[in-house]
């Protein structure tokens, strides 16, 4: 059986029963993960039989370090991508969108908290929903660059969500992370609709996509 060494690894494991969940929270380049506490707590809160880590910070500095790491937690406890949501802020949504681009098999949810890919994707896995959280003050990462952002996944047909909370700026607010919590508990993947519809061309109703990324339903 794979081995983990949690000891330098922050790490929530419900112990009643085994995790039906995995949460990878990355933090940004220059915090620590006292920034994520408040994101792992809601986690908790909506899904007490997740299991939540916050990597080593070797791990979040390098891509493939990552997705090694995340791997490995998957096959210890037996839980499948699809199970498995990544969420960063900053830096580490960067690192969330890049390690799910490139491995199509590794999340099946990624929240992106003021952050974005490191370019343009051409393609996306259709197994992967993305979820960008923006604040409208952000002077880090300026809003217009995420609302192009989100006009080019849609171009590329990607299952994606953006959320932006006004009079925030470049940080994990509280309203960004209770829509995240939302977005979790109510967004079916856009595959699942097209499947159940026969409508692989087009987007249902019913389906969580924002049907217009330059006025993206504003949070508070």
């Amino acid at each position: 059986m794979t081995t983990i060494d949690f000891s330098a690894t922050l790490a929530f494991i419900p112990k009643e029963e085994k995790p039906r969940l995995l949460f990878v929270l990355l933090h940004g380049e220059a915090a620590g993960p006292e920034q994520l506490f408040p994101l792992a707590e809601a986690l908790k809160q909506a899904f007490p039989f997740a299991m939540l880590i916050l990597p080593p910070s070797g791990c979040e500095q390098h891509l493939e370090e990552l997705v090694a790491f995340v791997r490995r937690v998957q096959h210890h406890y037996q839980i499948s991508g699809e199970q498995t949501a990544l969420a960063g802020f900053s830096q580490g949504a960067r690192m969330a969108l890049e390690a799910s681009r490139a491995h199509a098999d590794l999340a099946g949810r990624v929240l992106a908290f003021s952050g974005l890919y490191a370019e343009a994707p051409a393609s996306l896995p259709e197994t992967t929903m993305i979820h960008l959280f923006h604040g409208a003050d952000d002077a880090l990462l300026p809003l217009h660059e995420v609302q192009a952002m989100m006009q080019h996944l849609g171009s590329i047909q990607a299952d994606a969500t953006i959320d932006v909370a006004s009079q925030v700026g470049h940080e994990m607010h509280a309203a960004l992370i209770e829509q995240a919590i939302v977005r979790l508990q109510t967004c079916v993947p856009l595959r699942s609709w097209q499947a159940a519809y026969g409508e692989l061309n087009k987007r249902s109703e019913g389906e969580c996509g924002d049907p217009d990324p330059d006025s993206p339903p504003t949070l508070h």
